[in-house]
């Protein structure tokens, strides 16, 4: 999936790895928006902040992060255990096509892009004990590549099978853990990918449910 940051669902990172208030709360371009938001559904009655939508080369909205719970912060030693999140990936349902000026072409969007986008945004808020400041770009960058590889095999030994309300109505999802959280991802009736990736908060019990306002997120 062809984005201007293949890590758009983040919010850019401050000094010490905190996402900057600013970015997060930003609700404009959600607005922009032609498709629909996913958030958990009602059941969850913690926090709720906006993270940071993605856009494509030819500048439309194809995915954003609604996160829920305690906002994580990078590193995870000594908070990983007390840290419960789960962060909301919606992407629209787009066919590949070409971009506006007609010179390239955007792919396709899929249920392995929600997991790709899932697994990377998991990542971003992961740093492995004992790992030196210097190393983690290099096994961030390997850790990516391996999300990708997971994503584009959904009916591979990684995934199980997961089914959750998504707006009230049974939904499968591909689901997968790891010492760093977990990641699931499937589609909605209204024609958009749902991902979703978390740490202390058990995904068997989760509901996904459309957001009706966006705009009531803003801070």
């Amino acid at each position: 999936m062809e984005t201007t940051s293949r890590v758009g669902a983040q919010a850019p990172a401050a000094e010490g790895g905190q996402p900057l208030p600013s970015a997060r709360r930003t609700v404009d371009g959600y607005l922009l928006a032609p498709f629909p938001w996913y958030g958990l559904d009602e059941a969850f009655t913690g926090p709720r902040w906006l993270m940071q939508v993605g856009m494509a080369a030819d500048g439309a909205v194809e995915h954003g992060s609604i996160g829920h719970g305690d906002e994580p912060s990078v590193r995870n030693e000594g908070t990983e255990d007390k840290e419960k999140f789960a962060v909301v990936v919606t992407v629209a349902g787009n066919p590949a096509r070409r971009t506006a000026d007609g010179t390239g072409l955007l792919e396709a969007t899929s249920v392995s892009s929600a997991a790709w986008l899932a697994g990377v945004g998991l990542l971003s808020f992961t740093w492995p004990g004992q790992m030196d400041h210097t190393l983690r770009d290099d096994w961030l960058e390997q850790q990516t590549e391996t999300a990708w590889v997971l994503a584009d095999d959904l009916a591979g030994d990684d995934w199980s099978t997961l089914s959750l309300p998504v707006d009230g109505v049974p939904t499968p999802f591909h689901y997968r853990e790891s010492e760093f959280g977990w990641v699931l991802a499937g589609s909605t009736q209204e024609g958009v990918h749902v991902g979703a990736y978390g740490r202390g908060m058990s995904a068997y019990g989760l509901g996904f449910a459309m957001i009706k306002d966006i705009a009531t997120y803003a801070a």
